[in-house]
Formats: C-alpha cells, sequence, structure tokens
C-alpha cells in the first residue's frame, strides 16, 4: 500500500529554516494506531493527515508520541500542499478538526493566512516547579487552554534560556511558552513541549494563539509581528481578531515521496 508523502518547512520563505511537518493525504481515515506508527516513523514534531469531505478536509496532527488538539505549521504546511501539489481550486481552504473545529487557510500571493481559535489565559503563581523548569526566573506566568505561557523580562533571556527538560515534562500540559518584547519585532519566543515528544519545537503556530492576545493587550495594537527563536527560526505575522487569530506566513516544499506500509 503506497501513500504520498510531503515534507514542507513552514513559516520561512527557505528551506532548512522555519518547521518542517510532513503531509499524507488520505482517501479515507486509516486506523489511528497506523497514523501515529507513520508520524513515529517520520520523527518531525508533527505530521498532519488530511481526508477530502464534500467542500472542506478533516485534518488531523500526530507528533512523533500522542495526537494533539491544534497544529499551526503543519496546517501551513497542508495548505500550501493542498494549494501547490494538490490541485485545490481558490484562495481559500476550510478544514475541520474534530479536536479543534472549523479552520480556514487563505492564500494572498505567497502568503497563507491561518485563521484559529484564540486561547484565552489566566495567571498563575509562579510555583517553584515551573521556576525549576529554567535556569531564569520569569517575570510572570498564565496558563491557557494546553499550555503554560511565561513571560521574560527581554529578548536577551529568551536566546539564552536553558530548559531543564526532565522538570518541563512534569508539568501537566502540552507545553510551556517562553516569551518577551522583541528587539527588531513585536515578540519573541520559544516553545518547549516534553510531554509530547518535542523538546523544543522550532516554530509552533498554534502557540501563537495564546501569544497574540497577550501581546496584543500589553502593547495595545492588533497586528503583530513575531519571531520564534529557535535554532532554525521562524517569522509570523499575527492579528487579534477577539475570539479569533490569523497567523500568517510563508513556506517550502522540501520533499515529496510514497510511503510503503507492506
Amino acid at each position: 500500500m503506497g501513500l504520498k508523502i510531503y515534507q514542507v518547512d513552514a513559516f520561512t520563505s527557505a528551506v532548512f529554516s522555519g518547521n518542517p511537518a510532513a503531509v499524507c493525504p488520505l482517501d479515507h481515515w486509516l486506523d489511528d494506531s497506523v497514523l501515529q506508527n507513520i508520524a513515529m516513523e517520520n520523527n518531525l514534531a508533527e505530521t498532519a493527515f488530511f481526508v477530502k469531505d464534500s467542500d472542506r478536509y478533516q485534518i488531523r496532527w500526530f507528533t512523533p508520541t500522542v495526537e494533539v488538539d491544534l497544529c499551526g505549521h503543519a496546517t501551513l504546511a497542508t495548505a500550501y500542499v493542498l494549494f501547490h501539489e494538490e490541485n485545490h481550486k481558490g484562495d481559500i481552504i476550510h478544514f475541520h478538526s474534530r479536536r479543534s473545529g472549523e479552520l480556514t487557510v487563505v492564500k494572498t500571493g505567497d502568503l497563507l493566512t491561518l485563521n484559529f481559535p484564540s486561547d484565552p489565559i489566566e495567571p498563575v503563581t509562579i510555583s517553584e516547579q515551573i521556576s525549576a523548569c529554567f535556569n531564569i526566573h520569569p517575570q510572570f506566568a498564565f496558563k491557557g487552554k494546553t499550555d503554560y505561557l511565561l513571560v521574560f523580562k527581554n529578548e536577551e533571556e529568551i536566546k539564552v534560556l536553558k530548559p531543564n527538560i526532565h522538570q518541563i515534562a512534569k508539568l501537566k500540559a502540552r507545553g510551556v511558552i517562553v516569551t518577551a518584547k522583541g528587539n527588531e519585532v513585536d515578540f519573541v519566543s520559544r516553545w518547549f513541549g516534553p510531554q509530547v515528544g518535542v523538546n523544543e519545537d522550532p516554530v509552533t503556530g498554534s502557540a501563537h494563539t495564546t501569544l497574540t492576545p497577550y501581546w496584543s493587550k500589553k502593547l495595545n495594537k492588533t497586528k503583530l509581528e513575531a519571531m520564534q527563536l529557535s535554532k532554525r527560526k521562524g517569522h509570523l505575522i499575527c492579528k487579534h481578531l477577539e475570539n479569533r487569530i490569523e497567523i500568517s506566513g510563508t513556506a517550502r516544499l522540501y520533499l515529496k515521496g510514497e510511503l510503503f506500509l507492506k
């Protein structure tokens, strides 16, 4: 049994940067165990699977160890594949996720814009458990639907921050977002998720559904420019729309091939 597979670098204008995601078009859903094994074999932060469903596409995302509720960069990668490789007609794609509801991607030239639900956050105490996760103490801490959000003094702290992966894995969350005001962009961030098999993610689109409302309020602006400061780096343009977030970026195809399951 052969399946098509693509690998796309998302939130970048050049290969070997941004966040790589695998994308697998399916005619029908395979067993969850097969999907998980494919993601494990790919060994990328995310593998996206989609099935055409009338005028929209059902979509799911898997890390090497678990299925996740939402993934921005793999959705961007999937949209890139549909627009450029799978003959999707028009400039808008409607996705449906059984975990996150309706999602859209709009194409404007090379720019792809995701429309995702906003993630409301609540302040939390900076416990000893949270403090033990990094070599620098955060100024503020919040909790969203799936992640902790830790705010630091400046961009330099985010760059030199050293995670204690063992301690982060003990937190009851999908992962931890660390952020600060940027020097050349509105805000910068990094994301750590050993709980889902991703020690540090190169570019985390879904984390920006948490980051954008915070920085929009903090900086008193609705359109923001962001940079994720992983080794590969990623550039995002974010817009706060009350209960929705627009996240825009570009992507580049790295490879396409075929999977053999037997």
